[in-house]
């Protein structure tokens, strides 16, 4: 079953400002890790359901889960939702390293 994906305007703002803070433009090592960003977020379309839920979830009310990427401090997280229904991915944020929830719940 596949699932579309979709990211509100937060997370595709986020995903922007990855690509800014990275030097995606500039650097080849830089791009080749926001793509494979970008594939990991876009994989959910696959697998919406590997991923746990977020710390957050319980407190939002809501059944946010989380894709961790990268590696340790560089970790981003990717937090969405699923809607069942519509067979839809909702990617909500895209943390990097210690940033916060924001705006989740």
């Amino acid at each position: 079953m596949t699932y579309r994906v979709e990211l509100t305007g937060r997370a595709a703002s986020d995903l922007d400002s990855l690509y800014l803070e990275k030097h995606a433009t500039d650097s080849p090592a830089a791009a080749r890790w926001y793509n494979s960003l970008e594939e990991a977020i876009y994989s959910l379309e696959r697998f919406p359901h590997r991923s746990t839920a977020a710390p957050e979830a319980e407190k939002s009310r809501r059944p946010l889960r989380h894709l961790l990427y990268g590696r340790k401090p560089r970790v981003c997280r990717v937090i969405y939702v699923i809607d069942e229904k519509r067979q839809l991915v909702t990617v909500l944020a895209i943390r990097h390293g210690g940033q916060g929830a924001g705006g989740t719940g």
